[in-house]
């Protein structure tokens, strides 16, 4: 069985006024279940040209599940952004460096993940999925 865990740390000394120091770490697993996630795309970069927007996952390829997605905007140029969508709903925007890491359920062709660069230049993302 596989096991992947994922871990997010915010930590700042000056937000709150005080120190802040968050961690949590959770077992990626199969919806229902403590069997862990045992598939994946990978870790994979997408450079396009365009600012056009194109289908990172495609909904009808993976289904059901309690899948994880990871999206990174690798630009170091804090203009640049990648809007992400999914099912015609705008979920938010990745600025340089920013990154996301998300639960999806692909259980119909329209919830294909889709994003759109803000810039017709080369733009690269970074994106892994785990998935059922």
């Amino acid at each position: 069985m596989a096991t992947t865990t994922a871990t997010l740390t915010l930590s700042s000394a000056d937000l709150t006024g005080d120190a802040l120091s968050l961690s949590t770490t959770a077992t990626l697993t199969k919806a229902g279940t403590v069997t862990g996630l045992n598939q994946t795309t990978g870790v994979a970069r997408k450079t396009t040209s365009s600012s056009s927007q194109y289908i990172l996952f495609d909904g009808d390829a993976y289904g059901n599940g309690s899948h994880k997605v990871y999206i990174k905007n690798t630009s170091a140029v804090a203009t640049e952004y990648v809007t992400i969508e999914i099912n015609s709903e705008q979920m938010g925007k990745l600025y340089a460096g920013d990154w996301a890491f998300f639960p999806w359920e692909a259980n119909a062709d329209t919830n294909d993940i889709k994003l759109q660069p803000s810039v017709a230049t080369a733009f690269t993302v970074e994106y892994a999925l785990f998935y059922e």
